[in-house]
């Protein structure tokens, strides 16, 4: 492939604002539509979504000659980013791995049932839905021949590649909505989605920009799911509205969403990516009898990694009587918040998800947010050192 030299368009600057957000912005986005010219590979549109046949991506991951995979990866990227923001691959992975898979992750709900084990949600009740966290390691623990033969599969391994490019890292959920399981509100997702719109707009313009280009999201059918059983609603296109991560959680944007979104059923084996900036939710379950199963797929750039590795907690245990001692002596509180900044740890993510569920700020206290608060109350150190031991943001589920 040969690249030209183009116009660019700058990374936006600045501080962006609940206020500054239009829905007549997103209208005049989501009206230009999609082209469907420049996604020859794809098999179907259906509601506006490219489909593509799980053949196609197989046969290009297994060309000798790279070139013809680099054209389909360079493809599904550009419809991730300037297309509907999602594709659909009918038939992503076979019946049968999928059905050993699923029993096993029946196994590990029913194991999780016993113990007591209520997981949460971030954006649904807890307790509504079976939901399994780190489903990928547990999988891979219980059911080693089924875990390699399940993400051996080249449609999950090409998107990877087409988003995120080589060294990318796989996570995954199980979620089973059972019938009667309520919608999910709007959402964005991971990084920037998973913040309150006060901290989202801490974060400067361009990084609202990148954020979406280090995470892939995708779900793979575990059932068939009819439109009644309540697969995921999409709004294709809203991924490219700026202030999307600010948007959606204001009324009149949830209201447009529940007007406008597609929802397209799904065949098991069938997977679906998305870009993690496009507006979706979890639909209702409205059957009798549909336990719907998916496994949920995060896919995380290998970019989104510190250059060394840092026990913050020893760190800011070494720390912590000096702030203790300068904040009792009269000292700028806002200078000492700048070393707890360098030094504990600023982000919630990863975390064990067992133990420290989802809660009304979504999981997102932080090891610095632990450490400001112990400052500010004159916390012993002692106290402190067990408020961190009992966080422990890495911490191994099992």
């Amino acid at each position: 492939m040969t690249v030209t030299a183009a116009p660019t368009t700058p990374l936006p600057l600045g501080r962006l604002s609940r206020d500054e957000c239009r829905l007549e912005d997103l209208e005049e986005i989501l009206a230009a539509g999609l082209d469907a010219s420049a996604y020859p590979h794809a098999a179907a549109i259906e509601q506006g979504v490219l489909v593509y046949d799980a053949a196609t991506l197989a046969d290009a991951d297994a060309e000798q000659d790279a070139h013809r995979a680099t054209i389909l990866e360079t493809e599904i990227a550009r419809a991730l980013q300037e297309g509907p923001g999602i594709v659909v691959i009918a038939g992503a992975f076979g019946t049968g791995v999928v059905d050993r898979a699923t029993a096993a992750f029946h196994a590990l709900v029913a194991e999780q049932r016993a113990r007591g084990g209520n997981a949460g949600d971030h954006f649904a009740a807890a307790g509504v839905n079976d939901r399994i966290w780190n489903a990928l390691e547990k999988l891979a623990v219980a059911e080693p021949e089924v875990f390699v033969d399940y993400y051996a599969n080249p449609s999950l391994a090409l998107v990877s590649r087409a988003w995120l490019g080589p060294g990318y890292q796989v996570t995954s959920q199980l979620n089973i909505v059972n019938p009667g399981g309520q919608a999910q509100t709007v959402h964005r997702d991971y990084h920037l989605g998973f913040m309150s719109p006060d901290r989202a707009e801490a974060y400067p313009a361009h990084v609202h920009a990148l954020s979406p280009v280090l995470t892939l999201q995708g779900a793979v059918a575990h059932c068939d799911m009819p439109v009644e059983s309540g697969p995921t609603l999409y709004l294709p296109h809203s991924q490219k509205y700026p202030l999307g991560y600010l948007a959606y959680w204001l009324p009149r944007f949830q209201g447009y969403f529940g007007d406008h979104h597609v929802q397209l059923p799904l065949r098991k084996g069938d997977a679906v990516f998305f870009n993690p900036a496009l507006f979706h939710a979890a639909g209702t379950n409205r059957t009798a009898d549909v336990r719907r199963m998916a496994n949920l797929l995060q896919v995380s750039s290998a970019f989104g990694r510190a250059m060394e590795v840092v026990d913050r907690t020893r760190l800011v245990r070494a720390i912590y009587p000096t702030l203790l001692a300068r904040a009792a002596a009269g000292a700028d509180q806002r200078l000492l918040g700048h070393t707890i900044a360098a030094s504990a740890e600023g982000y919630p993510f990863p975390k064990n998800l067992d133990r420290d569920a989802p809660g009304e700020d979504m999981g997102m206290s932080t090891q610095a947010d632990l450490v400001r608060a112990a400052l500010a109350a004159a916390t012993d150190p002692a106290e402190l050192g067990a408020w961190l031991e009992a966080l422990d943001l890495t911490g191994v589920s099992h």
